[in-house]
């Protein structure tokens, strides 16, 4: 059973969908105990880094997310619950994270030509190779919509970069604990081989 946490950020049932298709049996879920008990955990979200931070703790969430990642269970980031998964984010002030991995989340900068938020189609660049990129090509395209960006402090957990302006992180990783900047559920094909891909992880 794979738990999408409900923290009342997000369109969750898109995500349930995409799983779903890709062979999981899906649970989305604020409850705390269920998160626990889960054999994996998605942790998907779109909008403001501090209303999620906010969410995630006042329903509870924070500790089941800490202790489903130390059993080692696989954990997927996406969009927005890539970033909680840094220590802080510059959106609105600075705002403390869950402190997964170290680093930060950045506003895109104003560049000529480029539009923030950031949407639509744009490639992936794979710097190493990892179980949840396992048969998608180097430079496969995906769907984003994100005004803000990851700065991992470690390097060697970024799995794939994309560029924007500037070249930020779009997939990290870390053992148990992946995430993803882009949508998988409306990245057609590519984002279907990386939820499928999650699911044996979960196996």
């Amino acid at each position: 059973m794979i738990a999408i946490i409900d923290y009342g950020i997000g369109n969750l049932r898109s995500v349930q969908r995409g799983l779903e298709r890709a062979g999981a049996e899906t649970v989305v879920t604020g409850d705390p105990m269920t998160i626990r008990l889960a054999d994996a955990v998605v942790l998907p979200g779109v909008g403001a880094f501090g209303e999620g931070m906010a969410q995630l703790e006042q329903r509870g969430l924070v500790l089941p997310i800490d202790q489903v990642i130390s059993a080692g269970k696989p954990f997927l980031g996406i969009c927005l619950g890539l970033q909680l998964l840094f220590q802080q984010s510059d959106e609105m002030g600075q705002t403390d994270g869950l402190g997964v991995f170290k680093g930060c989340v950045r506003r895109f900068p104003e560049t000529q030509g480029l539009k923030v938020p950031h949407v639509g189609w744009n490639q992936l660049h794979i710097r190493q190779q990892n179980p949840l990129l396992a048969g998608v090509p180097d430079g496969s395209f995906a769907y984003f919509v994100h005004s803000y960006y990851v700065q991992p402090s470690r390097p060697d957990i970024i799995v794939a970069t994309t560029d924007y302006g500037l070249d930020f992180a779009s997939v990290v990783a870390r053992g148990n604990v992946y995430g993803v900047q882009f949508h998988p559920e409306k990245s057609q094909s590519v984002g279907a081989a990386i939820l499928r891909n999650f699911v044996l992880l979960s196996l």
